[in-house]
């Protein structure tokens, strides 16, 4: 099993990422973090309303496309919080509303139409009881003629570990997408220490934004967020 640095040591640029598992004493834990190397992709914070997370842009002004960028990564349904790197989150959050399922909404997406990159859809959803599930949507060999949708679903996390997907396996151009199963790390049990690890992780060059969440067994729960700008 690898730490997070040890997993990101030689990816610059890892992109978005979801993570999903438990602390070493059995909390549930989340984490969602973006990068970026355009101006617009970097312009960017993460605001907390309530149990939920919007990105923010930190200079209005500044915005050229706020379709792929402006959304909510984390929102929660009856207990259930369901973590994404797009406007996804609302298409599941509506699914589940109307009594459908993770894999219902997600069937209706594909990646996103940011040619030539297609970036991958990542979506995360934890259930009261710990149990979780990850997906990927992407392009199969970049063709956008050919979506291939993975679904990865776990009874729950063993202890001290978590499985993480994120959007490229590295940096290029077009970027690369992520590629193969999610793929389980460590998780600290200091919430503060597991977030300065996955901030430090990731290249400084690109990094932007960051939210972690360890949740009680009544379903509260501590949170923290890292932002570049402000």
């Amino acid at each position: 099993m690898k730490t997070i640095a040890g997993y990101f040591k030689n990816n610059s640029y890892p992109g978005r990422g979801v993570l999903i598992g438990a602390t070493p004493e059995g909390k549930p834990a989340i984490a969602y973090f973006i990068m970026g190397r355009s101006e617009n992709s970097k312009n960017r914070v993460f605001v907390a309303e309530g149990n939920a997370l919007r990105t923010k842009a930190f200079d209005p002004a500044k915005v050229k496309d706020p379709s792929l960028i402006i959304y909510y990564p984390v929102r929660e349904f009856e207990g259930s919080t369901i973590v994404t790197n797009g406007d996804q989150t609302d298409t599941i959050y509506d699914q589940l509303k109307s009594g459908g399922t993770f894999e219902d909404a997600l069937l209706k997406r594909s990646f996103e139409p940011d040619a030539p990159n297609y970036t991958p859809r990542i979506s995360g959803i934890l259930y009261p009881s710990g149990a979780y599930k990850l997906s990927v949507l992407k392009t199969e060999c970049n063709d956008p003629s050919r979506p291939l949708r993975a679904f990865y679903q776990y009874d729950g996390a063993m202890s001290g570990t978590a499985h993480i997907i994120h959007t490229y396996s590295g940096d290029g151009d077009p970027l690369p997408s992520f590629n193969g199963e999610p793929v389980r790390v460590a998780v600290q049990s200091n919430i503060d220490a597991f977030a300065l690890e996955i901030w430090n992780a990731l290249n400084p060059e690109f990094r932007v934004s960051l939210f972690v969440r360890f949740f009680e067994r009544d379903g509260t729960g501590e949170t923290r967020i890292i932002n570049v700008n402000g």
